[in-house]
């Protein structure tokens, strides 16, 4: 299933990686970490910010509560699946296997990283003995 997201500014981004990484928050407590020691502008930034990521669906806001409180309606793997596929879609007719290739050669792995990726592959390999065994393929 492809979802189709909205594209979201840098900024609105660091809104969205402020709610993943401090959970649900006022628009105070937002403008606190962005912009500390920020004045009303900021303020006024931060809120125009979260009107736009709820009319694009990526957060959510609760109402009972005064202040209301924001929380993120979509998670980091998510938004990073879907850059992953719009950027392969730009660049790559839509294969993700340049990505991946180019970030295998261009970045350095540690050791936990590399029997991470290692882990995973096996697991993929794995799944597909599975598929196989089951189609008599």
């Amino acid at each position: 299933m492809t979802l189709d997201l909205p594209d979201v500014t840098d900024a609105e981004l660091a809104v969205l990686q402020t709610l993943w990484d401090h959970g649900p928050s006022t628009i105070r407590q937002l403008a606190d970490i962005l912009y500390p020691g920020g004045k009303a502008a900021q303020y006024g930034t931060v809120q125009k910010l979260l009107e736009r990521l709820e009319t694009k669906k990526c957060i959510k806001r609760d109402r009972t509560p005064w202040p209301h409180v924001f929380s993120s309606a979509i998670d980091r793997e998510t938004l990073i699946g879907w850059r992953l596929r719009t950027t392969a879609e730009k660049l790559c007719g839509g294969s993700m296997t340049p990505l991946l290739l180019h970030l295998l050669k261009a970045e350095r792995f540690s050791d936990e990283e590399r029997s991470e990726l290692r882990s995973f592959l096996e697991q993929l390999r794995g799944n597909l003995s599975t598929k196989k065994d089951h189609t008599g393929s």
